[in-house]
C-alpha cells in the first residue's frame, strides 16, 4: 500500500513539472499559426519575432482567389523597436495553456507605406474595375406598372466583382506581407426584398388615381391605369412615360383650345365671317398639363383646374380669353375693328360704349393692318411712337394715347398730323399699319379699351 503511494506521488511530480514546463514555454513562444502582419511567428519567442519582423521584406503581391492579381514591389516591414511591446502583449494575448495551432493574424507594424495605400491600391481598384468591364452585371428586380397593372421583374444574377467589398479586404490587410483577396460578387435586389415590395406598393397607389381635369366649363375624369402607359419608382423617384396622357391633352386642345383656331363672329351689320386666330387665345402646355397632372395622380388630389397650365403668345404668355365661352370664345367685350368700312366698334358687356372712323394701314405701300383675332397688349397715355416707313425711312411720333395689339407694333392711337381721313384714305395714304384715330375722338376709345380685350381686324 505504501508503494502504491510513492508511485502515485512520483507521478504528480512528473505531472506538475511537465505541466508547468509546458506552461512556462507556452507563456513564451507564440502557438502555431500565429502571425503578425502576415509574416509566420509560430513557435518562435518575442525575441525571435521581432528579428524576423526586422529582417521580413513584404512582396505586396495581390493574390485572388489564390491566384496573383497584381504584382507589387517589394517593401520592408518598418519595423522598429516601439514595437517590441505589442509584440509582447500579442504573446500574452494568444496564450494558452497547452500548445494548439491557432490560425490568428495580429496587425502590429505602423508600415505607413505609401505605395500600398495609393499606387498599388489605384492599381488593383483599377484593374477589378477594367475586369467588371467584361463581366455580366446583376440586375435589381423591381416593380413595374404596365398597361394598368402592376407586375415585380424579377432579379437577374451576373458575375460583376462586387469592388467596393473587396477592396475593404484590401484595407484589412495593409500590413501584411502579400494580400489575399476572395472574390465578391455583386448580389441583385431580390423580388421580396422591402425596397421592391414598396416600390410595388407605390404604383399600385399610383396606377389606382383618379383627377377630375377641369378645362373651363367641362370636366375630363382621367385615371392613371389609362394615361400612364408605364412606370417604375426607384431611388425613391418615379419615372413614368405617359404618352398616353400627352395624347389626351392634344385631344382636349383640339376640343377647347383658341389659340391659332378660327373664330366665328358676327360682324356688327350683322354679318357671320370666320376670322384666323393670331396673338389672342390660349392653349395647354402639354409640358405643364402633363406634369400637374402626374403630380396629382403621385399626391392623391382628385380635383384640378387647368387655369394654371394654359399659355398664350405676344405679351400675355400666360393665354388670353381663358374661361369666356360665349361668342365663340371671344367673350362679350372686344374691339371690331372692318378694314372695309374703315370703322371701329368698341363693345363692353355686349353694350357698344364707342364707335369710330378710322384710316388703317396704307394699301398702296403694302402696309396693311393685318387681319385676324389679336388682344389689347397694353396701353399707354402718352406715349412715343418708333418705326421705319415703307421706304426705310425712320421715324417717332408722340401720341396721347395708345394700345397696341399686334406683335409688330399694330395698334390704336390718336394721329394729330393726319389731314386726310376720307374713307378711302387708306388706299393710298394710310397709315404704316395702325389704326389711326381723331385725337378728339381717341379718348373715349382708349377708355373704352382694356388690357387682353380681344381685337377683331377682318
Amino acid at each position: 500500500m505504501k508503494k502504491k503511494y510513492i508511485f502515485i506521488t512520483v507521478i504528480s511530480v512528473i505531472l506538475i513539472v511537465l505541466i508547468g514546463g509546458t506552461i512556462t514555454y507556452q507563456a513564451k513562444h507564440f502557438n502555431k499559426g500565429i502571425s503578425i502582419d502576415g509574416v509566420d511567428v509560430g513557435g518562435l519567442t518575442a525575441e525571435q519575432a521581432a528579428k524576423k519582423l526586422q529582417q521580413a521584406k513584404f512582396t505586396n503581391n495581390v493574390y485572388l482567389d489564390g491566384k496573383l492579381f497584381v504584382q507589387g514591389k517589394a517593401s520592408s516591414s518598418n519595423y522598429n523597436k516601439s514595437d517590441n511591446e505589442k509584440i509582447k502583449q500579442a504573446l500574452k494575448d494568444q496564450f494558452t495553456v497547452f500548445p494548439m495551432h491557432k490560425d490568428k493574424n495580429f496587425s502590429i507594424l505602423k508600415q505607413n507605406n505609401q505605395y500600398r495605400t495609393s499606387e498599388l491600391k489605384n492599381a488593383v481598384e483599377q484593374k477589378l474595375n477594367n475586369e467588371n468591364q467584361s463581366r455580366k452585371p446583376s440586375q435589381d428586380a423591381y416593380a413595374e406598372l404596365s398597361d394598368g397593372q402592376v407586375k415585380v421583374i424579377n432579379a437577374q444574377q451576373g458575375d460583376r466583382y462586387n469592388v467596393k467589398q473587396m477592396m475593404k479586404q484590401y484595407n484589412k490587410q495593409l500590413n501584411n506581407d502579400s494580400i489575399k483577396l476572395k472574390a465578391v460578387i455583386d448580389k441583385p435586389l431580390s423580388e421580396t426584398s422591402q425596397k421592391v415590395q414598396n416600390e410595388k406598393s407605390k404604383l399600385e397607389k399610383l396606377a389606382n388615381a383618379t383627377v377630375d381635369y377641369k378645362v373651363e366649363n367641362q370636366i375630363y375624369q382621367l385615371k392613371a391605369s389609362d394615361m400612364i402607359n408605364s412606370a417604375k419608382y426607384k431611388n425613391g423617384k418615379y419615372e413614368i412615360d405617359s404618352q398616353n396622357l400627352k395624347n389626351k391633352i392634344d385631344q382636349i386642345n383640339n376640343e377647347k383650345a383658341t389659340l391659332n383656331k378660327k373664330f366665328k363672329f358676327k360682324t356688327t351689320s350683322g354679318k357671320e365671317i370666320e376670322v384666323q386666330g393670331k396673338t389672342y387665345g390660349w392653349a395647354l402646355s402639354t409640358n405643364l398639363a402633363e406634369k400637374s397632372i402626374i403630380n396629382a395622380f403621385k399626391n392623391g388630389t382628385k380635383e384640378l383646374n387647368a387655369e394654371n397650365d394654359i399659355y398664350g403668345v405676344g405679351y400675355n404668355e400666360n393665354g388670353t380669353g381663358y374661361g369666356v365661352t360665349s361668342n365663340d370664345g371671344i367673350g362679350d367685350t372686344y374691339a371690331e375693328l372692318s378694314l372695309s368700312d374703315q370703322h371701329a366698334w368698341f363693345y363692353k358687356d355686349g353694350k357698344l360704349v364707342a364707335d369710330v372712323d378710322v384710316v388703317t394701314g396704307d394699301v398702296k405701300t403694302k402696309a396693311e393692318t393685318p387681319k385676324g383675332v389679336y388682344y389689347i397688349m397694353y396701353k399707354e397715355s402718352p406715349s412715343t411712337l418708333k418705326g421705319t416707313h415703307p421706304d426705310g425711312s425712320k421715324y417717332e411720333c408722340k401720341v396721347t394715347y395708345w394700345a397696341q395689339f399686334t406683335n409688330d407694333g399694330c395698334g390704336f392711337h390718336d394721329a394729330s398730323w393726319r389731314t386726310n381721313w376720307a374713307k378711302d384714305a387708306y388706299l393710298t395714304e394710310g397709315s404704316n399699319g395702325c389704326a389711326n384715330i381723331k385725337p378728339a375722338e381717341m379718348k373715349k376709345v382708349y377708355d373704352a379699351l382694356s388690357v387682353n380685350e380681344p381685337v377683331i381686324v377682318y
